[in-house]
């Protein structure tokens, strides 16, 4: 007598590759989302991007271009002569201006025919291109303490403490430090040029 048997049906095979791969998936979400969160208080309390507008400070900065501005630098580290600065215009607290840093609280500033003079020495510019120069005189004036005297590199088209005075320092809130858009203006803007009151 034949007997019939049918296979018996097998249960499926504990696959560990399941499990181990979910693991992964949450570990890498958790990373990201870490990451994530970092870059953000990073840009949020550190630095800001910012658009420029305007020719005032060319050739360094273009009109349209892309910054990113460090808003805690000087929490730590004064302002000093060079620095490239954001600030709040003093006439109009609802606009933003970006310009150089040339004169501190209680020097005196004076321009002579295009040539600048802090403390009766003349500064070296390296950053203003001649023909950027206008031929206006000013001053002699001495910056009040708590000030700086702010000035745009293209000078023949450049608003700045000539006009509205220096700017106090509550309202000076970042340094420029990297630009990132055009790409051929990627780069660090905080090391830019050297700047030295120098008598010649």
């Amino acid at each position: 007598m034949t007997e019939n048997t049918q296979p018996e049906p097998q249960e499926p095979q504990n696959n560990s590759t399941l499990p181990r791969l979910r693991h992964e998936l949450r570990s890498w979400t958790r990373d990201l989302a870490v990451a994530l969160g970092l870059a953000l208080v990073i840009i949020i309390f550190l630095y800001q991007p910012v658009k420029v507008e305007g020719t005032s400070m060319a050739p360094l900065l273009s009109d349209q271009e892309r910054i990113f501005i460090n808003k805690f630098v000087y929490r730590f580290e004064p302002i000093e002569r060079g620095d490239v600065v954001v600030f709040w215009y003093p006439l109009d607290h609802s606009k933003s201006f970006i310009k150089r840093v040339i004169g501190l609280p209680g020097e005196t500033v004076e321009l002579r025919a295009s040539h600048l003079y802090v403390n009766g020495k003349e500064l070296v510019e390296p950053y203003v291109p001649p023909s950027y120069l206008d031929g206006s005189s000013y001053g002699p004036v001495q910056i009040p303490e708590g000030n700086f005297f702010v000035m745009g590199d293209h000078r023949d088209s450049s608003n700045d403490s000539r006009v509205f005075g220096p700017v106090s320092r509550p309202y000076i809130y970042g340094k420029a430090v990297f630009a990132y858009w055009p790409v051929d203006h990627f780069g660090s803007l905080s090391s830019s040029y050297t700047v030295n009151a120098a008598s010649r």
